[in-house]
């Protein structure tokens, strides 16, 4: 397939042929014999020293446990300019860091009017950035079969104390990694927790279907329906149950798109426990044991590892 497609690009434009990839866009590419990894080493170095961060003292984690961010209008503003300058940096880098996705989207909600207390935030994460500078993410060599595709939906209810909407993420993974990731407010306030995960897997199905049809075009077929793992049994119990009807008349009609993918056997919801949710590294801030697990399960592996 790739021979006919480089046939078909140099019968069309004027082409060379480099071989295997091995930089790309800021991105990257280290293929040997465990998998391709790929990472962002280059350009991250190149954002701390961007910044004056590259002396930096590391830290562990991106966030704090527990840090809830607000506006503030009395607190004095910030440089609004080199505040969005270091968001836009820190979004690029996500390509390549889903461990940070959380944490960059917080702080991009407040690029309006940021205070100093933003800004600490955004430093924590450049101090983050300078001590994992090697990590990326590893695709390890699978047979074809070997490729599922596997989603995992989750949500912090109200997480936001400006307007009170929730957060929703989602992960799916390719075999052993992570190859989508999101991480984002929910554009309505839901009234309860299960109303929030329930939205949250509504969103996470519509990318579902959408990977889908990617991997059938590559030729990468996923037999039967998708499994999407979620730590909340009543959402699951409410795409299933059309009696529970009459309990969620109030969520958005479009949400409900997810009961006809789970009837019509394209996706399954399946309840795990907390601690396994790989999402939840996507919505709220975690411990250090947590956080460091759930990075790991995203298949996000060290340079020098990568190399031996």
């Amino acid at each position: 397939m790739m021979d006919e497609f480089k046939a078909s690009m140099k019968d069309k434009f004027s082409m060379t042929d480099l071989g295997k990839m091995k930089y790309f866009l800021g991105v990257e590419v280290n293929q040997c014999e465990q998998g391709i990894f790929i990472h962002q080493q280059k350009y991250g170095t190149e954002i701390l020293q961007r910044f004056g961060m590259q002396d930096c003292n590391k830290v562990c984690s991106p966030i704090v446990p527990g840090c809830k961010l607000v506006k503030d209008e009395t607190a004095l503003a910030c440089d609004a300019t080199l505040y969005k300058q270091m968001i836009g940096c820190l979004t690029y880098l996500l390509a390549t860091r889903p461990d940070m996705t959380y944490a960059v989207c917080l702080a991009a909600r407040y690029m309006e009017r940021p205070t100093e207390m933003h800004v600490a935030v955004v430093k924590r994460i450049l101090r983050y950035l300078k001590g994992t500078l090697t990590l990326g993410v590893l695709y390890k060599c699978r047979n074809g079969n070997d490729f599922v595709l596997q989603g995992w939906s989750d949500s912090d209810y109200a997480g936001d104390y400006d307007d009170r909407k929730s957060t929703l993420g989602y992960v799916f993974t390719l075999g052993e990694s992570a190859i989508c990731w999101s991480s984002k407010k929910q554009p309505i306030v839901t009234l309860s927790t299960t109303e929030a995960e329930f939205v949250s897997a509504a969103s996470c199905a519509c990318q579902c279907i959408w990977l889908k049809n990617i991997l059938s075009h590559l030729l990468v077929e996923q037999a039967g329906c998708v499994c999407i793992n979620c730590d909340n049994s009543s959402s699951i119990k409410l795409s299933k149950n059309p009696i529970m009807h009459g309990r969620c008349k109030h969520i958005d009609v479009r949400y409900h798109f997810l009961r006809d993918l789970s009837r019509d056997g394209v996706i399954e919801l399946k309840y795990c426990k907390s601690q396994d949710q790989l999402a939840d590294i996507m919505t709220k801030p975690l411990k250090l044991e947590s956080f460091c697990r759930l990075r790991e399960g995203l298949g996000m592996s060290v340079a020098q590892d990568v190399n031996k």
